[in-house]
């Protein structure tokens, strides 16, 4: 199927911070979201309000992040596995039951044009992984939902625009009311090895518009 144009987050989000070193410490929850505590560069976990739970992975080069969400009674309840950019964006993720069905596939457009949203989320498209569903017309598989994320002029997000493909059923009775994205950066405040030393600007940059 071909990808909408420009495709290349998550609710502005860019997650190339998984691969830059962060203010707080490991270990201690994140500021910005509550219930997020960092256990290391490789895992972390974030406790909801209603008891149930997140738990958080990622390879040693960074290629791969899982997701498990756990009820209050530690029942296993979704994985999602997340491929994930050089750049830090995560590209394709994977959704699976508790009993390791695999549900549904997702795929992220990011923006290509130079400007504020360069680089930020356009699009997320989900299929169904269980049955093929193709558009009559092309013959190419089809999205079963989309979100569409849209910008002010200064770069900030917009609530992503949903889109239900499927006829006679909403999107929050078949998949629940967000998108599949990653909403915040797992791993903040615990850098790789190797990347703790790195600068997340170019100490001889100048400031937009040429000022010194």
């Amino acid at each position: 199927m071909p990808r909408p144009p420009l495709l290349a987050s998550l609710r502005a989000m860019n997650l190339k911070t998984l691969l830059a070193p962060m203010v707080l410490l490991v270990g201690i929850a994140a500021a910005e979201v509550p219930g997020l505590e960092v256990k290391g560069p490789y895992s972390s976990i974030k406790r909801n309000k209603d008891g149930s739970f997140e738990e958080f992975w990622r390879t040693p080069d960074a290629t791969t992040i899982t997701k498990k969400l756990k009820n209050a009674n530690k029942t296993l309840l979704t994985t999602t596995v997340y491929r994930v950019s050089k750049v830090g964006n995560p590209l394709t993720c994977d959704i699976f039951d508790g009993k390791g069905v695999r549900l549904f596939k997702s795929r992220y457009g990011y923006d290509k044009r130079p400007g504020l949203t360069q680089g930020k989320l356009l699009e997320e498209q989900m299929f169904d992984a269980r049955v093929v569903r193709k558009d009559p017309q092309t013959g190419q598989e089809m999205p079963i939902r989309r979100f569409i994320y849209t910008y002010d002029t200064r770069g900030n997000a917009y609530a992503p625009i949903a889109i239900n493909l499927i006829p006679g059923k909403m999107a929050e009775d078949v998949f629940g009311a967000g998108p599949s994205g990653l909403q915040f950066d797992p791993f903040e405040g615990a850098p790789l090895p190797g990347k703790e030393k790195e600068k997340t600007a170019n100490p001889r940059g100048q400031k937009v518009g040429g000022g010194k």
